[in-house]
């Protein structure tokens, strides 16, 4: 059989990951990745403020590094056998382009103005302007267009960020043409052709992040926008009402792009998806399997047959035709942040290595350095083994986890996170183990809320970092939620689903189904819920549904 290989590239929050597959027995042949320098130096962002906006010559910069160093695996033969590449990326993570779909931040005058980068995905600027969304979806006489979105707009979705750009910035709005989600526009820069009017876009960032329906035939009428903001009609005119599943073709690969990578010119460009909903084709998904995407924050997707969904599910991130699988009706919720607080609280307890260590000059600089590089890599493995150490109490300290909002369920990015029933004998492990209960207990939450609406779940996969990482984790996690938890074996599940995405698109294979049976990894083990541990996490989870309850109400 001749070779036939495909590219999956995964813009995450950090980094950008390319993997080489073949798409007739699944073997990875070249991995690659590179961090984008600019956000690893903090440019751009305000946490405080929950500004995080990264410069697209970063992902441009980064993509190419991570592919020269997998085309430094491979011999011309594999590259000869290339038939097509698919990009996935965070969402919604759209940006500001001008005319000719350039980036106003590529141009002279906007190079360090951060709102004419990408918006992050978890970028909250836009708060008042999502409550305005919804108010409006509310008024009499309007329709609904956030009733398959899980009838709450989100401030980490599409318009609220461009009507905050409109609103915050005079410079960004005179020269936007349009606004133009992360994976449609590196999708198309690998074609060449970036033109706004032109470009496909990816029905899942549509549907899941831009109110398009089929039930209004697209995203909601102009009309509706202008009684928002009078210049966002102008601009909603200028995105048609088309899109496009996965399995579709964008076009094919740039000469220049083709010329610099020593690719075939005749390379096919799929068209681009949201990373978790590729990951979880990269996970194997099937009907009824919940795939937990778990990284710095959690998306959970789920796949049913239309025929199968009795109307909109209120509370979680959207249910779209096509989103992940086409002809499936694609679901999404999601924890705004799971690794993310683990991290945040390394970063809490290092806080003496980087303020008072660092600026102590009685010790040598480069054995200052190896402590403080020492102790950063240690301290989240050391703790997690601490934690796993400790008895499982139903009277021990109790935490949520929403330090970066509520997104499932029900989205309110104003809620916070907090601690309750801390004593002075509690130390930095058992608060780290309430950490990641809290973050196990939210996602009870999710699915117990998918159960409420009549969707029902089979299974559980799990794919990612943490999942991979952290056995201290997924047992939490296990315990739970009362469940087996499968964790795939892909290392890059959402490198490995672009790449099967790629596959389709090129008839490689004439189905996702085909394509994962071939091309995926299967899984490398199973977590078994402890059933003493699972009665005495109940009466946690009562305790982490109480302290909610109080917390939310205290901020409103």
């Amino acid at each position: 059989m001749t070779k036939k290989n495909t590219i999956g590239v995964d813009f995450g929050t950090d980094s950008v990951r390319v993997q080489f597959v073949n798409a007739f027995d699944g073997k990875i042949l070249a991995t690659g990745s590179a961090r984008f320098k600019r956000w690893g130096d903090g440019l751009f962002c305000q946490p405080g403020q929950s500004q995080f906006r990264q410069h697209p010559l970063d992902h441009i910069e980064s993509f190419e590094l991570a592919m020269q160093e997998a085309l430094q695996q491979l011999d011309q033969d594999d590259l000869s056998a290339v038939n097509g590449i698919s990009v996935a990326s965070t969402g919604s993570t759209p940006i500001a382009v001008d005319r000719e779909g350039t980036p106003l931040s590529m141009k002279k005058g906007f190079a360090n103005n951060p709102n004419a980068m990408f918006f992050l995905w978890k970028d909250h600027s836009a708060i008042g302007e999502a409550a305005e969304i919804n108010q409006k979806c509310r008024e009499e006489n309007s329709v609904d267009y956030t009733k398959y979105m899980g009838s709450e707009y989100s401030s980490e979705w599409f318009w609220a960020k461009l009507i905050y750009v409109l609103r915050n910035d005079t410079d960004v709005k005179d020269q936007l043409f349009s606004w133009v989600e992360h994976c449609d526009w590196f999708t198309a820069l690998l074609t060449g052709q970036t033109d706004p009017l032109e470009l496909k876009r990816s029905r899942c960032a549509a549907g899941h992040k831009a109110m398009w329906h089929e039930d209004w035939d697209g995203l909601p009428p102009v009309d509706f926008f202008k009684k928002l903001e009078p210049s966002l009609g102008d601009i909603r005119q200028r995105i048609g009402k088309s899109t496009f599943t996965s399995d579709a073709i964008a076009g094919t690969l740039s000469p220049e792009w083709a010329q610099k990578f020593g690719l075939p010119a005749n390379t096919i460009v799929g068209v681009g998806s949201l990373d978790a909903h590729i990951g979880a084709i990269g996970g194997e998904i099937q009907d009824g399997w919940l795939v937990k995407v778990m990284g710095t924050s959690t998306c959970d997707m789920l796949v049913a047959p239309k025929e199968t969904v009795n109307g909109p599910v209120e509370g979680i991130c959207g249910q779209v035709n096509g989103s992940v699988l086409p002809n499936r009706i694609g679901f999404e919720a999601g924890q705004a942040a799971f690794g993310d607080i683990y991290a945040w609280f390394g970063e809490v307890l290092g806080w003496p290595l980087l303020h008072i260590l660092e600026k102590d000059r009685n010790i040598d600089g480069p054995i200052k350095q190896t402590i403080i590089d020492k102790v950063t890599s240690n301290l989240l493995p050391e703790l997690g083994m601490a934690a796993e150490k400790l008895p499982l109490s139903e009277t021990g300290p109790i935490a949520l986890d929403w330090m970066n909002g509520r997104r499932t369920p029900f989205s309110n990015q104003l809620l916070k996170g907090g601690f309750t029933g801390l004593t002075l004998g509690t130390t930095a492990p058992a608060m780290f183990r309430a950490l990641v209960e809290a973050t196990a207990f939210g996602s009870k939450k999710i699915i117990a809320h998918f159960k409420e609406q009549n969707i029902q779940i089979e299974g559980i996969i799990a794919i990612g970092g943490v999942a991979h990482k952290s056995n201290f984790v997924m047992q939490v996690l296990a315990d739970v939620l009362d469940q087996p938890i499968k964790v795939a074996k892909a290392e890059q599940p959402v490198a490995l689903g672009a790449a099967m995405a790629a596959a389709v698109a090129c008839k490689l294979h004439n189905s996702f189904e085909e394509a994962q049976k071939t091309m995926g990894s299967g899984f490398m083990k199973e977590f078994l819920p402890i059933p003493e541990n699972v009665q005495k996490y109940h009466q946690l989870y009562l305790r982490y549904t109480d302290f909610g309850r109080f917390v939310e109400h205290q901020d409103h």
